[in-house]
């Protein structure tokens, strides 16, 4: 249907004044969306040049079209802000039909535009955007009215839009002319008294009854009585079925007059007042701010702008003002008149300064502060007060009233009441979907309270800390509800607010409330309060302060395991001098004469912690962490498919998404740390907004294997994304956000891109491949500019073997190149290409990951061997080692400013650092195995350090005694015995070797790696067995070499000394037993198994008794005549190989354990098994029979501990079944020793950390967490109450009980 004449007319009337002023392009938008212009029709006028010319296009199309065309490029200007040129139209608008009238969104026909200017309805305001899911929920409430009179209360906070909302909802033909064909009438209230309120009334019968009859003249009713009986006379005779709208209604005595059975939508800030009518009753609430997006769009229209292209400040403002629609309406008008003031409103917004936010034409109040105002004024003198107590509560922070309750000392129900009225009068919202209900102020109100009361705010803090105290005398509450969480949560703010300083020293520099708040928040919480309350706590103690804080950040990662760890037991591992320690010894002491069990770790001093912050951030391994550039958050992601963005001071959670679906192998800020890259082995690039955690775009088509790394470029002023691939050719790409497809792929590589990296300024993208070669790209044209052939630097390596490089990075200057390729690192020129320096690292380690800082000539390096290494690459000189890691290191980063440096690895855990503080460390580390001499107060442990030498240290400090020097061959295991102070040394070249030296001689002589250390008791003599197969025996002190022994011919793995101290015995690789009268050299040999013998043991204490038992990973036992060298008994013990064995102390039964899953227990006279235990699920890696010989405990290597009767091979117990721990394991590993105390009551035993046991319940008392992981062996005092044990990074730990 062609367009009716008036309105063809009225546009080529315009057109001239059109075409001058419109933005085609933003009207085209609306156009499309109420279907009267095509995709391509908008195609051909957005191709014309100039912005006349597509006007000129746009009008010449309408002038073809109908009338809908005509309405919608009407109501498109109305949308964008050109109110004066459709009001050139609005006299012309077309009749449609009521088919076409519902085609349009907003209803907004000559009909509805009648009806309601005659009922004075608002029109909408110049500046208007939609909220159509609150719309519809207003319109279902009001077709609730179409048969039976009623009321609908829209109930919000000031400013939240209502009375807009009111009266978008009538603009609909279809509800006007199904539910009110009567009309449809506004009142606007407000505030009045009865003088004021018959007025109103009076004035709408007046137009009322005008609209039927205009000659008609009545006298004016003079009393609310009387006009009441006119309006309802009204009502129901003449109108019947209209609607009468009332707007901004404040008190329930203004709205009994309007209680005359008709249909009426009120705008209130108090829901509950429609309680004081009769009368069907349907409520909408209306959110206090709109979602971002809206919220922007408001800014733009004022603004005449397109939302993308707003500067920053007004995303800012929007978050700063919750996307109130009233301050953005204020703040969007005012910057209509200063379009350069964005950054001063949101100024102002930020310092709270309400009153110069005013002006706005549509709205009763001058500026914000007095609209806030208005609604507190009506409460009750003694619930205003109440109310102004809520100054104190912190943005975005839900309380229970139970919380309210103790602030206000009143019963919990009159608590409720009150806040009942709070949220009726939209003075305070309610979170329903908790139980109990939860309360929180919106910012605005929370904002205009601070403001009110500023002078006032440190008293009402006062005041929450006063009646916290008075409360909780007898301690914090631990119950872990809304409640609980509250207190322990934000008690420390309201002393720093309220500046009780020595209430918050008292409470910050004390261990149990550290316990407390790890155990019910977490630690990083507590770690935040440190950090942000430190200038005031320095004041106390800087020292203590540091002392709290380090304990936290260094012991975080095990404060989040659960079970919850003892933090008593935790403390006693920091130094003496630490005020955590005295006060941990203090309580250990108190408790300890209660019969618990705690700890105390002798020998700390010697062992140094260089991290800042350990964190846990996910259940996995972490392959790839990384900085925000302004270095205040830290972004992690792993094999959980995760990532997590949390704060670098403390480890606080701020955001974790389930990012892909399969293992993320990187993640990477943007430059404005606004964005964050991701991707995965699901073969899909993902791009995250940081703040809100939604996904922007995902790159899935692309990349058909696992992409391996992505980076942004260092700039935001082209951003583009550079990712490589397993791909066989389009293995490196780069990509524009804005595109959904990449912008260039960059050939050359044919094997797998591991790491790709931009240059300082961009200019080149650098990619480290499998083929051993580093590539650089031009990031302009994708085009190839070099190829480092890193393979080369190998010339060991044959074609045939694959030389991967790692990873490359920049140096500051983007002159050199670095690059990572198997256990070196490569500094080439980028110029020449040439190298300029080569790093080697241990043959045994792998390079993961190296990283240059962006600020210096560091280099971090990250290795397989658990080890980060910082390198001067000046100086061509290791600065330091960085240890902690318990496997292997996959990634360091420094942060922009080269401040921080942090690390990420396979034992889940990503640690932080502090470029300055950390160095190279003196302390050297220990082998695992070792053997202990405990003589009454004295303690004597012998152990191989990493430098391939022998230590003797003492047991009670960790003093080192005696040292060898650096031996060529490596130490294997030892033994010390008491016999005529000799030392025996079993060597890999399969001699056995007895010096006489000094004692300091002895240990300088010898060293290398040992696996068996243990103890016989005749003498202070070391029996020493080596890697080459040879075995020392050294007197000490003296240090005189006594004997070199040779036969085995390869690693000696375990010696003993019979118990005169006249006879050695050890075991080999060679799959061989040689007993040695080690004076003479003479030697018999035990042959018969066929794998190596790892361990043997003598059958009993008796000195007449020369039978030996040994047993190998063939699956036999044997036992031999020591004396003669003959095989007594053989058997095929286990299908598996056998990891343990123990002798009953009675001598009567032996046990085995095998990697079969099974636990035996043989006769010693008959050589009959004589109990089967089964029921572990995994390889039994260790057991041990009770003193009494009654109960045998087995340990496995999923961590579970079984206790077992002897007499009848019953379960009695299994120990810490429900306590898996986060790395999946019931003992943070492998069960590898274990140890009853004399009295049979309890049990110890290692695996990833060290555990005691009450034998008869089966339940955990105590445990001590190491640096490390992976203990091997505990050696225990004979009166269990010294405890030797070495981490699998070499630090040595001598545990006292205390007493």
């Amino acid at each position: 249907m062609a367009m009716e004449e008036g309105a063809l007319s009225c546009l080529l009337r315009s057109r001239t004044v059109l075409e001058q002023d419109i933005k085609a392009s933003y009207l085209m938008d609306h156009m499309i969306s109420d279907g009267v212009l095509t995709v391509d029709e908008e195609e051909k006028i957005r191709s014309k040049s100039t912005r006349r010319d597509q006007a000129v296009a746009l009008l010449e199309l309408l002038l073809r079209k109908d009338n809908r065309a005509y309405i919608s490029f009407y109501n498109a200007l109305v949308r964008e802000s050109y109110g004066d040129l459709a009001n050139l139209l609005h006299n012309n608008l077309p009749l449609v039909s009521p088919e076409a009238h519902k085609s349009f969104s907003d209803g907004g026909t000559p009909y509805v535009q009648r009806v309601l200017s005659e009922g004075g309805v608002p029109q909408r305001p110049v500046v208007f955007v939609s909220r159509p899911e609150l719309v519809n929920r207003v319109r279902q409430k009001l077709y609730r009215l179409q048969k039976e009179s009623g009321w609908v209360t829209v109930f919000g906070m000031a400013g939240s839009g209502k009375s807009i909302l009111a009266a978008e909802a009538v603009r609909d033909h279809a509800l006007i002319e199904e539910c009110f064909p009567g009309g449809v009438h506004w009142l606007s209230i407000g505030q009045l008294d009865k003088p004021d309120l018959l007025v109103k009334i009076q004035s709408l019968c007046f137009r009322l009854e005008q609209s039927q009859d205009p000659q008609s003249v009545h006298r004016p009713p003079s009393s609310l009585d009387e006009v009441k009986e006119r309006l309802r006379f009204l009502m129901l005779r003449r109108y019947p079925r209209c609607l009468l709208i009332l707007d901004d209604i404040w008190d329930s005595t203004v709205l009994k007059a309007f209680d005359i059975q008709c249909r009426i939508l009120l705008t209130t800030r108090d829901r509950s007042l429609a309680d004081s009518v009769s009368g069907a009753k349907y409520e909408v609430a209306v959110e206090s701010g709109l979602d971002e997006d809206k919220a922007l769009e408001i800014l733009s229209l004022y603004v005449n702008n397109k939302p993308q292209k707003l500067p920053d400040e007004a995303r800012s403002i929007v978050r700063e003002c919750k996307g109130s629609p009233l301050v953005v309406s204020l703040i969007g008008a005012l910057l209509r008149e200063f379009p350069s003031r964005w950054s001063y409103y949101l100024r102002q917004l930020r310092q709270k300064q309400f009153k110069r936010i005013r002006k706005s034409s549509s709205y009763d109040y001058d500026a914000l502060d007095q609209a806030m105002a208005a609604s507190i004024q009506v409460l009750a003198d003694e619930h205003r007060e109440l109310y102004k107590d809520l100054t104190v509560l912190e943005k975005d922070v839900k309380v229970p009233a139970k919380v309210l309750s103790v602030l206000w000392d009143l019963e919990l129900e009159e608590v409720e009441d009150v806040l009942q009225e709070f949220v009726n009068k939209s003075l305070l919202f309610r979170d329903c979907h908790h139980r109990p209900y939860l309360y929180y102020l919106h910012d605005l109100q929370l904002d205009f309270l601070a403001e009110q009361n500023r002078s006032q705010l440190e008293s009402l803090h006062t005041k929450v800390v006063r009646q916290y105290q008075q409360y909780y005398r007898e301690g914090p509450p631990t119950s872990g509800d809304k409640e609980c969480l509250y207190w322990i949560r934000f008690l420390t703010y309201h002393m720093a607010k309220a500046n009780l300083s020595q209430e918050l020293y008292s409470l910050m520099f004390s261990l149990d409330w550290v316990r407390t708040k790890a155990q019910i928040m977490g630690p990083a919480h507590l770690i935040n309060d440190y950090v942000e309350y430190g200038t005031i706590l320095d004041k106390e103690s800087s020292d203590v302060r540091s002392q709290f804080q380090e304990f936290l950040s260094l012991n975080g990662h095990q404060l989040e395991q659960r079970p919850f760890p003892d933090v008593v037991q935790l403390a006693l591992s920091e130094p003496h001098t630490s005020e955590v320690y005295r006060q941990a010894l203090l309580q250990a002491q108190d408790r300890a004469a209660r019969g618990e069990l705690y700890f105390d770790w002798l020998n700390k001093s010697s062992v140094e912690s260089l991290s800042r912050l350990v964190v846990h951030p996910h259940q996995g391994s972490i392959y790839s962490a990384c900085f925000s550039h302004d270095g205040a958050k830290v972004a992690s992601c792993g094999a959980s498919k995760t990532l997590r963005v949390f704060k670098s001071t403390s480890g606080e959670k701020l955001l974790e998404i389930q990012a892909h679906d399969d293992e993320v192998l990187c993640c990477a800020f943007s430059p404005d740390d606004r964005l964050l890259a991701t991707c995965s082995s699901d073969r899909k690039v993902k791009v995250w907004n940081v703040e809100r955690g939604m996904l922007l775009r995902v790159f899935e088509e692309e990349h058909e294997e696992q992409v391996n790394h992505c980076q942004f470029t260092n700039t935001a002023q082209r951003l583009l994304l550079a990712t490589c691939s397993n791909d066989k050719f389009m293995n490196a790409k780069l990509w524009n956000l804005n595109k959904p497809s990449s912008q260039n792929t960059m050939f050359g590589h044919l094997e797998p891109v591991n790491h790709c990296c931009f240059s300082p300024d961009d200019t080149y993208l650098s990619t480290s491949s499998s083929d051993g070669t580093v590539k650089l790209f031009e990031v302009s044209s994708a085009n190839e500019w070099k190829t480092i052939d890193v393979k080369s630097m190998f010339p060991e390596s044959d074609e045939e073997t694959e030389v991967h490089v790692k990873c490359s990075t920049w140096s500051a200057d983007g002159k050199r190149v670095i690059c990572a390729a198997r256990n070196a690192v490569f500094v080439f020129e980028v110029e020449t290409a040439d190298m300029l320096l080569e790093i080697r690292t241990s043959r045994l380690s792998t390079v993961q990951y190296c990283h240059a800082c962006p600020t210096s000539n560091l280099l971090a390096i990250a290795l397989s061997h658990y080890a980060v290494e910082l390198w001067d690459l000046e100086a061509n000189k290791k600065v330091a080692d960085c240890s902690g890691h318990l496997s292997w290191v996959h990634g360091v980063q420094f942060s922009a400013d080269g401040s921080q440096l942090l690390s990420c690895s396979d034992d889940q855990t990503v640690r932080l650092w502090e470029t300055k503080k950390v160095h190279t460390s003196s302390a050297v580390s220990l082998k695992r195995d070792s053997d202990v001499l405990f003589n009454d107060e004295d303690v004597t442990v012998a152990a191989a350090d990493n430098c391939n030498r022998l230590q003797v240290r003492d047991g009670r400090t960790g003093s080192v005694m005696f040292q060898s020097e650096e031996q060529s061959s490596r130490i294997r295991c030892t033994c010390i015995c008491r016999d005529p102070s000799a030392v025996v040394l079993g060597q890999e070249d399969g001699t056995v070797q007895a010096a006489g030296l000094t004692a300091r001689q002895v240990l300088r002589t010898v060293g290398c790696r040992i696996l068996r250390l243990l103890t016989s008791y005749r003498g202070l003599v070391l029996a020493i067995g080596l890697g080459t197969g040879s075995v020392q025996v050294l007197e000490v002190p003296s240090g005189t070499p006594l004997a070199t022994l040779l036969g085995h011919t390869k690693t000696v793995l375990h010696c003993q000394f019979s118990r005169d101290g006249q006879t050695l015995i050890t075991s080999s690789e060679d799959t061989t037993i040689r007993v040695w009268r080690w004076r003479s050299g003479e030697c018999k040999v035990l042959q018969g198994h066929k794998e190596q013998i790892r361990c043997f043991s003598l059958l009993s204490n008796s000195p007449t008794d020369t039978r030996l038992l040994s047993w190998s990973f063939d699956g036999t036992a044997k036992l031999w005549d020591t004396e003669s060298g003959e095989k007594l008994q053989d058997i095929e013990a286990h299908q598996g190989a056998i990891l343990a064995c123990h002798v009953s102390p009675d001598g009567c039964l032996f046990a085995t354990t095998s990697a079969d899953r099974t636990a035996k227990v043989w006769s010693c006279e008959s050589w009959q098994c004589v109990r089967t235990l089964s029921g572990h699920q995994d390889c039994v890696r260790s057991c041990r029979f009770s003193w009494d010989s009654r109960r045998l405990a087995t340990g496995d290597d999923n961590g579970e501990i079984r206790l077992w009767s002897v007499k009848d091979g019953s379960l009695l117990k299994i120990c810490s079944r429900d306590n898996k721990d986060a790395m999946d394991s019931l003992h943070g590993g492998w069960v590898t020793n274990l140890h009853f105390s004399p009295d049979n009551s309890l049990l110890v035993s290692t695996g990833g950390y060290v555990k005691w046991w009450d034998v008869e319940r089966g339940e955990a008392l105590q445990t001590f967490y190491p640096t490390g992981a992976s203990l091997k062996k505990i050696h225990v005092s004979p009166d269990f109450s010294t405890f030797i044990t070495i981490d699998n990074i070499g630090i040595l730990y001598v545990l006292r009980r205390v007493v």
